[in-house]
């Protein structure tokens, strides 16, 4: 056991820091703490890990020349961050309020008391919920053409959806793929201007309008999509290698309305406010992560906003900070 592990709170006595949410920006947060000599608790989840646990191989995380696959790389972080005394509960938080100073969250049937709050709970990707898409996950059918577009190198490939997102997955694909075809389930895209010009000005970009996805075919990788046209209701298979899903994501901030400030999306809103870069409208409570972070949503950016959360917990614990 290391010198410099913080003792555990005596039962009902407060623990310096509480993480909720146990992907990359919550398990390098419990790095961060612990090292610091701050006891902390991280409330994991009954499906801890994030969507690193539902990816194949990833080959975009340093230190990892030959790639590692994504519940590896979660287990290896777990239990680096374990290794540092972090005390892990794999239960679900309900609920989280402030009295006086503290901190008070419920999971399971019990109260735990916290000094500080990291949230962390990230954002699920928007799946179309159509035959073989869950089956398909992984092998052909995917949400983030950053993490996989090279996986589809001279491949012909799909995207669904019509906003900036799908615009950003079409135009980082054309860089590998031979062919994007865009699938939309209306005759215009809701994307902005600057990207539908884009898009549009892109050779390799096909679209396909009022169409939508009906179904994902393929014994052990995609080989087909079979789409449904919205005018005429009739049906046809395209044969594809990769599908990129781009309806959009839903930040797991649903048990923070009332305490947090949160943007129309229901991410939560950061405010830099004396040298804290990831503090929120609570004093006390800080985020990192994709709960906040609608833009890049990578594994990497998740876990350096998770050291910068830990960073600013670590100081508002030693300063105390009475204005906010």
């Amino acid at each position: 056991m290391n010198d410099f592990f913080a003792p555990k709170p005596k039962e009902n006595e407060p623990w310096d820091t509480a993480i909720i949410g146990s992907g990359p920006a919550g398990l390098t947060a419990a790095i961060y703490l612990t090292r610091g000599a701050a006891s902390t608790i991280l409330f994991a989840g009954d499906q801890w890990g994030g969507q690193l646990m539902l990816t194949t191989q990833v080959d975009n995380y340093p230190g990892f020349p030959e790639g590692i696959l994504g519940p590896d790389l979660m287990s290896k972080i777990r239990s680096q961050a374990a290794r540092f005394g972090t005390e892990i509960i794999e239960q679900n938080v309900t609920s989280l309020e402030k009295k006086d100073k503290i901190f008070i969250i419920k999971a399971g049937e019990k109260n735990f008391f916290s000094k500080s709050v990291i949230i962390t709970t990230g954002a699920k990707t928007r799946w179309l919920e159509v035959p073989g898409e869950e089956k398909l996950r992984g092998r052909g059918v995917s949400s983030c053409a950053p993490c996989d577009a090279p996986f589809f190198k001279d491949k012909k490939v799909a995207v669904i959806g019509g906003g900036d997102s799908a615009m950003e997955e079409a135009l980082v694909l054309t860089k590998y793929a031979s062919e994007v075809t865009i699938i939309h389930r209306r005759e215009e895209f809701k994307a902005s201007q600057a990207m539908q010009k884009k898009v549009m000005s892109n050779e390799k970009i096909k679209i396909v309008w009022n169409s939508e996805v009906v179904e994902f075919i393929g014994e052990t990788n995609l080989e087909k999509i079979k789409i449904k046209n919205t005018l005429t209701q009739k049906e046809k298979e395209i044969d594809f290698e990769g599908a990129f899903v781009a309806i959009g994501h839903d930040p797991a901030s649903e048990i923070f309305k009332g305490l947090l400030e949160l943007d129309e999306k229901g991410y939560i809103k950061k405010f830099e406010k004396n040298g804290f870069k990831t503090a929120t409208s609570q004093k006390g409570i800080f985020v990192a992560g994709d709960v906040h972070d609608s833009h890049y949503r990578q594994a990497i950016t998740a876990a350096g906003f998770g050291c910068m959360a830990a960073m600013d917990a670590l100081n508002y614990l030693d300063k105390d900070t009475p204005s906010w």
